[in-house]
């Protein structure tokens, strides 16, 4: 009888046990879940702000000369060739990268979230790959502008000089922004990249610490 009440006790004994094992678990989870999100400083979210607001402005400028480069190739459809960057579409969905990406990076700056994070992360990458093939474009519609604008040099036809030097000066305009865009776009990405592995660091020695 009394081996029989040891043994009664003793599964007692586990099972009382148990259960701050199963409470330690949350801990660590919720650690490993919620402390990247948390740990964001405040001077990362100004920033990410900042960023987030130029990146909106300079994609919305580069949209807005897009639609101006439209109608100029409308109306001067002779000139075909100083708006070849049009025929790519890049002055109407790439600006569409940026502001999203830059309203994600607002919105992440403001009030982050695990969803958010991820979301800019990716759209940053996406917008930073959006703008190196933009600024491929620019730069071949510069060059073709060049040999463009020797030959109406050479026929001195003065509507096609002023053509071409308009054309030239709305290009290199967009060529500066797309290239902001690129810098901007990568800075993030680089942001999030050394945040998530400092992080990682710091979850991977917070179970050591609580045991």
């Amino acid at each position: 009888m009394a081996s029989q009440g040891v043994g009664n006790e003793e599964p007692g004994i586990a099972s009382t046990g148990s259960p701050p094992a199963r409470q330690a678990e949350p801990e660590v989870i919720n650690n490993s879940v919620y402390q990247p999100i948390d740990g964001l400083q405040n001077h990362l979210k100004e920033k990410l702000q900042a960023l987030g607001a130029v990146q909106i402005l300079s994609g919305a400028i580069i949209l807005v000369l897009g639609v101006f480069l439209g109608s100029l190739r409308n109306i001067f459809h002779f000139f075909s060739l100083f708006f070849f960057i049009f025929y790519t579409a890049y002055p109407l969905w790439g600006p569409i990268f940026f502001i999203v990406s830059g309203s994600l990076s607002v919105a992440t700056g403001r009030k982050p979230t695990r969803a958010l994070v991820q979301n800019t992360f990716g759209m940053n990458i996406a917008s930073a790959t959006v703008a190196l093939v933009g600024f491929v474009f620019l730069s071949v519609n510069l060059a073709v502008n060049k040999q463009s604008f020797k030959n109406c040099e050479s026929s001195s036809q003065d509507l096609c000089i002023y053509v071409g030097i308009f054309s030239n000066g709305l290009m290199s305009v967009m060529l500066i922004l797309t290239l902001l865009e690129l810098c901007i776009s990568i800075s993030v990405s680089a942001m999030w990249c050394v945040k998530s592995s400092r992080n990682s660091t710091e979850v991977i020695s917070t179970p050591s610490n609580s045991v």
